[in-house]
């Protein structure tokens, strides 16, 4: 005997007798086992051959959800389920609502070797909301691993109760089951909480659990065509619908995920305004950027910063206060945000956010590398575009590096006006970086072959190199205790 099976009420708990064709609750069931004998062919004896298994859709199984913490504060357990199995092994969501939303809006979804997904904990607070139900829309993305596949969205959005502060604990469950018909009742610790729910909406399945001395009870009225419950946190799934799911396109001749510009001759001729000149226009596709301590060689930080004295990077002392995880930049679902992981700290218009607490990131924001001892390293916020965020520096390194952070594998659909800024219309498609131009529309694939003097904004005599920072030729492959005197001069320019 099996419990129920069906992918579409996973919560059924009603015993299956070997074959039945459907549970006391009327859910079909997927078949057991193939036919005996296949026709032109001998069966083979006492050998049961297993069917295909049903297609279960990709859903979030969201539980902990306590009606009795209403106004304060919570934690929502999201376990991603049935992804198929081309997905990227990391998948990220994007979350936003109404609801006082901690710890930022970007989450991560990882998978294990074992293939099982790590559980993500969305915390929230409705306090000094109205009651009522609130939305929280969500996002997961999961980016192309190799140039073949392809990326694929999936949104939904949850619904969470806030009730009236006299609210009785049976009208709270009684609004949450009138939307939510697959519902898990687990009674936990010695708990007891009780329900009414009408059954008129159609059929509801319940599961119910109790452990730790915990009450769960559940009466069954027919003549008066209520169900009466007893427990203290709910839990449902919720199915992803898919979206935006690209046709794969050829590989990028050139596939990097981060690169760089190089203005010909000596820093601050790039091409650039005078404002904003700089010989180094760092490219990066990512979905977070690590800004660390800059040292050949170092694997912890993508964005590397050094501080700039009046000769050039100074490499002893203020360098050192920046960590070699310093920050991190990472999409939110409306713009940037920034977050400080340091020891040092991080200054946003001059004020310090807080360790772990994200800042959204708008144009014309300064950001200070550290908090401890300002003007180590200064960023200014100089454009939000469509598709990235372009940061360029204020301090003495001003005439050497600029970064263009984009989003991976996101198309320019309109050109945005960077003429002010003088540079060139970029986006990360197929595994690689391209070059638009805003009058004809024409996309051409950036390599370092490529000859750019007669691409729209391209800087005069500019290369394009398939590394972040091409300046360290011989690159070590663990970051030196030093850096060396020639990469001291070839950082300045000599």
């Amino acid at each position: 005997m099996n419990r129920c099976s069906h992918p579409d009420h996973p919560h059924c708990t009603v015993w299956v007798m070997p074959g039945e064709a459907a549970c006391a609750h009327g859910h079909v069931q997927p078949a057991a086992l193939a036919p005996a004998c296949i026709p032109g062919e001998m069966a083979t004896a006492g050998v049961a051959v297993a069917a295909p298994e049903a297609a279960v859709r990709p859903h979030l199984h969201v539980s902990g959800f306590d009606p009795r913490a209403a106004g304060g504060r919570q934690v929502l357990k999201l376990a991603l389920r049935g992804m198929p199995a081309d997905c990227a092994a990391q998948v990220t969501l994007l979350a936003s609502s109404r609801l006082l939303l901690d710890n930022g809006e970007r989450h991560v979804f990882t998978r294990t070797v074992r293939g099982e997904w790590l559980p993500v904990f969305l915390e929230f607070s409705s306090r000094k909301l109205e009651h009522g139900q609130y939305r929280i829309e969500v996002e997961l993305h999961s980016r192309a691993e190799t140039p073949a596949a392809a990326a694929r969205t999936w949104v939904a959005a949850l619904l969470v109760l806030a009730p009236r502060a006299d609210a009785s604990l049976h009208e709270i469950h009684q609004t949450f089951l009138a939307t939510h018909k697959n519902v898990r009742v687990h009674a936990d610790d010695a708990s007891i909480a009780r329900v009414q729910a009408r059954t008129g909406g159609g059929r509801l399945d319940v599961d119910v659990r109790a452990s730790n001395a915990g009450i769960a009870h559940l009466d069954l009225d027919g003549r008066a065509g209520k169900i009466d419950l007893g427990f203290s946190s709910i839990a449902w799934d919720e199915d992803l619908l898919e979206i935006d799911v690209p046709s794969q396109a050829a590989a990028h001749p050139c596939p990097t995920g981060s690169a760089c510009l190089v203005a010909a001759g000596s820093s601050g001729s790039s091409g650039l305004s005078s404002e904003h000149g700089a010989r180094y226009l760092r490219l990066f596709a990512l979905d977070e950027c690590v800004l660390g301590r800059g040292e050949p060689g170092a694997a912890d930080a993508d964005i590397r910063l050094m501080h700039h004295g009046e000769s050039g990077p100074a490499l002893d002392g203020l360098t050192r206060r920046i960590s070699s995880r310093h920050a991190l930049i990472r999409r939110a679902r409306e713009g940037y945000e920034i977050e400080d992981v340091s020891r040092y700290g991080v200054l946003v218009d001059g004020a310090w956010p807080g360790k772990h607490a994200p800042v959204a990131l708008r144009p014309g924001m300064r950001i200070e590398l550290t908090a401890s001892i300002p003007g180590v390293v200064s960023l200014e916020v100089t454009a939000l575009l469509p598709n990235g965020i372009l940061l360029h520096r204020l301090d003495a390194g001003m005439t050497h590096e600029a970064f263009y952070l984009m989003d991976p594998e996101r198309t320019l659909t309109a050109a945005p006006r960077l003429g002010a800024l003088g540079l060139p219309l970029l986006f990360h498609r197929d595994g690689g970086f391209w070059h638009l131009d805003p009058a004809s529309g024409e996309q051409t694939a950036l390599t370092p072959a490529l000859a750019g003097a007669g691409l729209a904004g391209w800087p005069q005599g500019a290369r394009f190199a398939a590394r972040p920072y091409p300046e360290y030729q011989d690159e070590p492959a663990t970051p030196p205790a030093r850096v060396r005197a020639a990469d001291v001069r070839y950082l300045a320019g000599a």
